[in-house]
């Protein structure tokens, strides 16, 4: 399984840098024209020096890439940056791209799941560009299909589960949309870094229902527990007289203890004590 995921991840490797490659091609197939343009650019740079330096040098932050193009076309070479880097006047264009992790929330979804429940889920993604040449190139909004990826998805995945596994195994439902996500994102140059589940609404009608199911087996739970308890003590009332009746002596001490006990409580409870024989005498007539 570790060797097929491997595979996987280097197959779907190869594909982007084939992607990125023959997005970054060399300058061939501006034609003669779009050369004697980039020549009158330089001629033009040169002409107007000292001038025309302050609109060539640009300056990207560090957390930034930028995107040049060329007639069109994007230059050959990774994105530019951080740092200062050079453009033509009239020929280059350039595109910042943000490489910091965005975060933005899903808005609550309304999913029917598995077993015909209708639940309200919410959640979160964090997801950086991987690749900005991609990210401009493939894409017209890179953030905005996330967002609307990440909705479907969301939909998509909580349709195949029933309302017991949504509400305890959110962190696998989790692992599965940034699954999926990553790979759907991966054309874009976009790495889908987490993905969590905030929230799930049940409707007011099925929170009744599942209150009154679990105080319902709260209650018998209890009884259980109680005829348990009632059973245990039955027991040790059997042993115990069954070792009185092995000491009739004991019986005695135990009136006593009785005695003491009461005695101990200052309480008006009067006690009339009875003499030992007469009570035997009682339990021969019977």
């Amino acid at each position: 399984m570790e060797e097929d995921g491997k595979e996987t991840i280097s197959i779907r490797e190869s594909k982007r840098r084939e992607r990125q490659a023959a997005l970054e091609s060399p300058d061939i197939g501006v034609g003669l024209c779009g050369w004697i343009i980039v020549g009158l650019s330089i001629l033009l740079m040169l002409a107007t020096l000292p001038i025309s330096i302050w609109m060539c040098i640009k300056i990207v932050k560090e957390y930034e890439r930028a995107i040049i193009f060329r007639l069109g076309r994007i230059l050959r070479g990774r994105a530019k940056g951080p740092g200062l880097f050079f453009i033509l006047p009239c020929t280059d264009n350039f595109i910042n791209v943000d490489m910091r992790t965005i975060t933005f929330d899903i808005p609550p979804q309304e999913v029917l799941t598995k077993d015909s429940v209708t639940v309200s889920v919410d959640g979160v993604v964090y997801y950086r560009v991987q690749n900005a040449t991609l990210a401009v190139a493939n894409i017209t909004n890179a953030d905005a299909a996330t967002r609307l990826l990440a909705q479907t998805t969301l939909r998509n995945v909580l349709g195949t589960k029933n309302l017991a596994e949504i509400l305890s195994d959110r962190e696998e439902i989790a692992h599965s949309m940034q699954t999926t996500l990553d790979d759907a994102t991966d054309d874009w140059g976009i790495k889908v870094e987490r993905v969590e589940i905030k929230d799930v609404k049940l409707p007011q009608q099925l929170q009744r229902a599942m209150a009154a199911e679990a105080e319902a087996s709260r209650e018998a739970r209890a009884k259980v527990i109680a005829a348990e308890g009632e059973m245990n003590a039955s027991r040790a009332l059997k042993e115990a007289s069954l070792v009185i009746a092995e000491s009739p002596s004991g019986l005695q001490l135990r009136y006593l203890q009785t005695l003491n006990t009461i005695a101990a409580e200052k309480n008006s409870t009067i006690i009339f004590p009875l003499p030992m024989d007469m009570m035997q005498a009682f339990m021969k007539r019977d």
